[in-house]
């Protein structure tokens, strides 16, 4: 198991590195100078040679990109150009926001889903089936900003059930977080259940053919004994696979549904910061939410072999 854990950290590191040279590349590319954004249009010649020399941009570019990897290895990821903050603490500060709200619309998206799915394999080509298939891909059809405009529009405007613009964290107060909450958190479960469902019924149906599924049955065993205790797990691991990188891409695409619902998450700081030019915001967003997706990748892969025992670790 160490020998599996360290092969997969080593090969995420050649990620990570390729990846950070993606985005210093990405930034150097956007037209404009950060230096003239800082100071304006009236900005005098002098002070704008001052200050790229003190932001280090005029040294060539592959001084620039050690200079910027070597503060970025030790935590430093700058200051923002709009308002002078530390970007390192802002990006934990949002990020708590965004992993509330995909974390738990992953965990009901895969309590719904799966038993979903699982049910849907065990009577395929019956109605149950066709009705959950269906429904699934009618909610993976669905744009996210397209459902949480409605979901604004039914709930917010016209039932007046649940508020339309703001946030309020749970840390702060239990309640009016809770009701801060449900409409995005719906949205993405919406969105996200018809392909966990899909693959849950497509990975059942797979196993469900196998002989110790027939050996299971021919011991006597209840078709529920046999769905849960014998085809579950090995059901569920391609499943895991498609949850891990749903959890990865919400954390990393989540800016839609946080404009759509202002929520000030990691995303909208992110927008917002395209928006000021903020290059030091942007390019530490984009990093972390980079670090983000291989990380959970690399606690899938990690993962998996638990719940498969065909993989060997």
């Amino acid at each position: 198991m160490l020998r599996f854990l360290l092969t997969r950290i080593l090969s995420a590191i050649p990620t990570m590195l390729i990846v950070t040279m993606a985005i210093f590349a990405l930034m150097r590319i956007i037209p404009g100078d950060p230096a003239a954004l800082m100071l304006g249009d009236m900005a005098q010649p002098g002070q704008l040679e001052e200050l790229r020399a003190r932001m280090g941009l005029d040294k060539p570019l592959p001084v620039q990109f050690a200079t910027w990897l070597g503060n970025v290895l030790t935590g430093d990821f700058g200051k923002s150009t709009a308002t002078g903050e530390a970007v390192l603490p802002l990006i934990f500060e949002r990020f708590s926001v965004s992993a509330t709200v995909v974390l738990v619309a992953v965990l009901f998206a895969s309590l719904i889903a799966v038993p979903a799915g699982m049910i849907a394999a065990w009577r395929q080509n019956r109605l149950s089936d066709v009705m959950i298939v269906g429904t699934a891909t009618l909610f993976l059809s669905i744009p996210s900003f397209w459902l949480g405009l409605m979901l604004l529009t039914i709930f917010g405007l016209w039932l007046g059930w649940l508020p339309v613009v703001g946030y309020v964290s749970v840390a702060d107060n239990l309640g009016d977080g809770l009701l801060y909450l449900i409409m995005p958190v719906m949205t993405l479960v919406m969105v996200e259940a018809g392909a966990i469902t899909r693959m849950a019924r497509a990975s059942t149906i797979e196993v469900a053919r196998l002989e110790y599924i027939t050996h299971a049955r021919a011991k006597g065993l209840s078709e529920r004994a046999v769905m849960w205790r014998h085809a579950f797990r090995n059901a569920f691991a391609p499943t895991w696979t498609l949850i891990g990188l749903i959890l990865g891409s919400l954390l990393a695409n989540i800016a839609v549904t946080e404009t759509v619902f202002t929520i000030p998450g990691l995303g909208r700081m992110l927008i917002d910061g395209i928006f000021a030019r903020d290059y030091p915001v942007v390019q530490g967003c984009m990093l972390f939410i980079a670090f983000l997706y291989v990380a959970v990748n690399l606690l899938v892969d990690l993962i998996y072999p638990l719940l498969d025992p065909r993989v060997t670790a």
